[in-house]
């Protein structure tokens, strides 16, 4: 069984307290055959959803305020796409940077922590125990479990860095592919409120509705992302996906609102 499909029968069990499902999940056969790595579709969820997300609020923000200030059809297409590629791109670079940073970081601690289990063993044993009899365990256990520990110096390093850096690394993850998946994720979900906007050219019904179609697409949109949050939050798919109805429709009011704004003050 693989470890995404364990922890959703763990999941479910606890949102039912249902314990036979959680028998399932904790049972012999089942942990022993778990595949104890995340899966691609695991890792790269987080930047697809919150690409998606960002993606899609931010370029009906832009629409919403260009339509506030009641500018052509086509500055909004321009406007709109100029955002979507440019806050995109912006997005992607962040996030590359940010993981790549953190990255280093987790491996240069590493480097440290397994130079000073080499030249100082005992006083890195030491200042484990310390750690454990801070969280409650007697000296003695305490001693126990550290020798035990400490017998295997991989997990003896990997110990150090979670109990005394508070540092969980991903070894598998990749900074470039998150931030690719970041990338064109924001621009596909990015791109809905555009459609109708290019689609006016050629078609008489979107030229008359353009606005009012691209809001419907939105709505649609953003709830879809909002439920495949789900996903990555775990709560309900409906509450998701109002949450973010919800927030698209603040932002988009509110730069609707600051467009008409801007327009009716320069028009004074």
């Amino acid at each position: 069984m693989k470890l995404d499909d364990r922890q959703k029968i763990a999941r479910e069990a606890f949102k039912r307290r249902d314990m036979s499902l959680h028998q399932e999940a904790h049972s012999k056969e089942s942990i022993s055959n778990e595949v104890w790595h995340k899966t691609s579709q695991g890792r790269y969820m987080t930047p697809l959803v919150y690409g998606a997300s960002d993606g899609i609020i931010t370029t009906f923000a832009v629409v919403a305020g260009a339509m506030g200030a009641h500018l052509s059809p086509q500055i909004v297409l321009i406007m709109g796409l100029a955002n979507l590629f440019g806050d995109g791109f912006s997005m992607a670079v962040g996030d590359y940077m940010s993981q790549r940073t953190t990255v280093k970081y987790n491996q240069s601690e590493r480097e440290r922590e397994e130079w000073e289990v080499e030249i100082d063993p005992r006083s890195e044993k030491e200042e484990l125990i310390e750690i454990y009899k801070a969280k409650g365990l007697e000296e003695e256990k305490a001693r126990q479990l550290v020798e035990i520990l400490s017998s295997n110096k991989k997990l003896w390093v990997e110990t150090m860095m979670h109990e005394e850096l508070n540092i969980l690394e991903d070894k598998d993850s990749s900074p470039l592919k998150d931030a690719l998946v970041t990338f064109f994720s924001f621009v596909f979900f990015g791109f809905m409120p555009l459609v109708t906007y290019i689609l006016a050219t050629f078609i008489p019904f979107f030229a008359q509705n353009t606005f009012s179609t691209a809001t419907f697409l939105t709505i649609v949109t953003l709830f879809l992302v909002g439920a495949l949050r789900n996903i990555v939050t775990n709560i309900n798919w409906i509450k998701s996906g109002i949450e973010m109805l919800l927030t698209g429709g603040a932002a988009a009011i509110i730069a609707y609102v600051v467009g008409y704004m801007i327009k009716y003050i320069t028009t004074l």
